[in-house]
C-alpha cells in the first residue's frame, strides 16, 4: 500500500514537472506580472521595461544563475541585492522589488536615458563612468541594450507628467520633452 501511494505521489510530481517544463514564457510573464506591476507603480518605472529586463536577464527563470554571480529573475549581483534589501534573491517578490529599486536609481542617475540606464544595469555604473558617461564598448552590453529595446518597443523611458498651459491658457498634461522645445522655439 505504501509503495502504491509513493508511486502515485511520484507520478503526480512528474506530471507537475512536465506542466512547469512546458509552460511558455507568456505563462511565466503572467505569473510574475502582478509583482512587476506593483513594483512598477511603487517606483515609477514602466512595467513593460521591467518585463523586458527580466526576459533579457533570466528569461523568467526565477532560479537563474549567471557565471558572474548574478541571481534570480532580474539577475541581481550579491552586493546589489544586499544594497536594496533583498535577503533571498530567489524569492520573486524580493528580486523584482530590489531590481526595480535599482532600475529606478539608474533612471534617476542617468536622467532616464534608456541606453545608459540599460548599459549600467548590464555592465555596471563603474563601466559607464570609466567610458565618460557613455555606453561601454562591450559587445555583450550593446547586444543587451538591443535585446531589451526590441522587447520594449517604447524604448524611451518616459519623463514624469508635467502640468503646463498652452498659448490660449488651456491646461496641458504632457510627458513629451519635445513639447517644451516646440513651445520655446515657436
Amino acid at each position: 500500500m505504501k509503495a502504491r501511494k509513493a508511486g502515485w505521489i511520484a507520478l503526480g510530481a512528474l506530471g507537475w514537472a512536465c506542466v512547469l517544463y512546458s509552460a511558455s514564457e507568456t505563462d511565466f510573464k503572467r505569473l510574475y506580472d502582478p509583482l512587476v506591476r506593483e513594483a512598477a507603480a511603487r517606483h515609477d518605472v514602466p512595467a513593460e521595461l521591467i518585463h523586458a529586463i527580466i526576459r533579457a536577464e533570466s528569461d523568467y527563470d526565477n532560479f537563474a544563475l549567471s557565471d558572474k554571480g548574478a541571481m534570480g529573475l532580474m539577475q541581481l549581483m550579491p552586493e546589489t541585492a544586499a544594497q536594496y534589501g533583498v535577503r533571498n534573491v530567489f524569492d520573486a517578490a524580493q528580486n523584482i522589488e530590489g531590481g526595480t529599486k535599482y532600475l529606478k536609481d539608474l533612471m534617476d542617475l542617468y536622467d532616464r536615458q534608456t541606453d545608459l540606464v540599460l548599459a549600467a544595469y548590464n555592465a555596471g555604473q563603474e563601466a559607464v563612468k570609466k567610458y565618460g558617461g557613455r555606453i561601454p564598448p562591450y559587445q555583450e552590453t550593446r547586444d543587451y541594450i538591443a535585446r531589451v529595446k526590441a522587447d520594449y518597443p517604447k524604448a524611451v523611458i518616459h519623463h514624469r507628467i508635467i502640468k503646463t498651459y498652452d498659448a490660449s491658457g488651456h491646461v496641458v498634461l504632457t510627458n513629451d520633452p519635445e513639447f517644451f522645445r516646440v513651445k520655446k522655439n515657436g
